[in-house]
């Protein structure tokens, strides 16, 4: 069985067996940090009220979270990862090398034209942005990629935060550019950065 069928299957039973209110609540966290949060805003509004005023009801419960465990399924097959609703992405000022003590590692990231490509290691910064520069020529075939912005960053997770910092090699420019990029598009980042244990 494929990773991405048993992580569909196991997304599943979670929902299954997850309490009605919790999986209203994440599902209200995960979609008003999308673009589609107006779409459902009046629906999550309705079902929560439901909810409210249901509490000796379970088949009204039973409903509700029929139709929560629905909307979820079809934002699955749509791509979305509801999973993101647990993660922050935090973006927490500059580090140097004293971060290592902290639990900190190094990585660098690249924001492309089409997808984020990022490298973790033991290297320097500078070092690692080469690497990732070589993977991408032959691994990645990307050759004429246009690369919109390289950050140099000290990365740590933390609960369900990915904590990002700056590291020396990193420009204040560049970061204030990594924090818009993180308030508009927190839930994008997080996904591309799933690796980034």
């Amino acid at each position: 069985m494929g990773k991405k069928k048993t992580g569909a299957i196991r997304e599943f039973l979670a929902d299954r067996f997850a309490d009605t209110w919790r999986l209203l609540s994440e599902t209200t966290s995960f979609l008003s940090r999308t673009p589609a949060f107006p779409h459902y805003e009046e629906q999550l509004r309705f079902w929560r009220r439901d909810l409210q005023n249901a509490p000796g009801n379970s088949e009204r419960a039973r409903r509700i979270r029929g139709e929560i465990t629905g909307l979820r399924g079809s934002l699955r097959r749509q791509g979305y990862d509801l999973g993101l609703a647990r993660q922050n992405l935090v973006i927490e000022g500059f580090r140097n090398d004293a971060a290592i003590a902290e639990g900190f590692r190094r990585a660098v990231i690249f924001f492309a034209e089409d997808t984020i490509y990022w490298l973790a290691g033991e290297d320097n910064h500078i070092t690692l942005a080469e690497l990732l520069e070589r993977r991408m020529e032959t691994i990645y075939r990307q050759k004429s990629l246009t690369i919109r912005s390289k950050h140099y960053l000290w990365y740590r997770r933390r609960g369900g935060d990915l904590v990002l910092s700056g590291s020396d090699t990193e420009t204040k420019e560049d970061f204030e550019r990594l924090k818009s990029m993180a308030e508009a598009n927190s839930l994008i980042i997080l996904a591309k950065l799933k690796g980034l244990r």
